[in-house]
């Protein structure tokens, strides 16, 4: 049987939280103003969010979200083997899983990000802009770690994302 994710944007990885496995899942946690929330599909993680509250509908239970609580407890953990599905247009997953790429505690700028990323020119306006609106249409926040990017914003929102920097030592971003 085929994965109906698997339509070439999926990124392998490990954990996902279970083969098949589809949901969203919640909760609080300790050292955010706001919750924490996370969407399966087929057991590959497809997106990340930060509401106020805890949906009345999800699940607090999920080995990401026990992942994603040890991080903001001070756990370093890059995320790599976090099964995900980027359902984006093709020029913007590439800029994501570039960014990927950047380690937990490191910083990159646009241009570098644009750098990483093959077949955008870091000297090309239209690519920075590609690399921009990556960013900010990133699903996956966390996980596709767009709070290290110094000079865009991303789809984390802004006191998240300063909490992460904090937490993995970045400054300047």
């Amino acid at each position: 049987m085929t994965d109906p994710l698997d339509d070439g944007t999926a990124t392998p990885g490990g954990e996902g939280g279970g083969p098949g496995e589809t949901g969203v899942f919640a909760r609080r946690v300790d050292g955010l103003d706001r919750a924490i929330e996370i969407g399966t599909a087929s057991g590959r993680l497809i997106s990340v969010s930060f509401p106020e509250t805890v949906p009345d509908d999800a699940d607090g239970d999920h080995p990401v979200l026990d992942r994603i609580a040890d991080y903001l407890a001070g756990a370093e953990d890059d995320f790599a083997d976090v099964a995900v599905a980027i359902t984006v247009p093709t020029a913007h997953r590439e800029v994501l899983e570039s960014l990927r790429n950047v380690p937990y505690g490191d910083a990159a700028d646009v241009e570098l990000l644009v750098r990483m990323t093959a077949g955008l020119d870091h000297e090309d306006d239209a690519d920075l802009d590609t690399a921009r609106a990556a960013l900010r249409a990133n699903p996956l926040p966390v996980v596709i770690p767009d709070h290290r990017v110094r000079d865009a914003a991303g789809a984390t929102p802004e006191s998240v994302a300063a909490r992460l920097r904090e937490i993995e030592g970045i400054h300047g971003a």
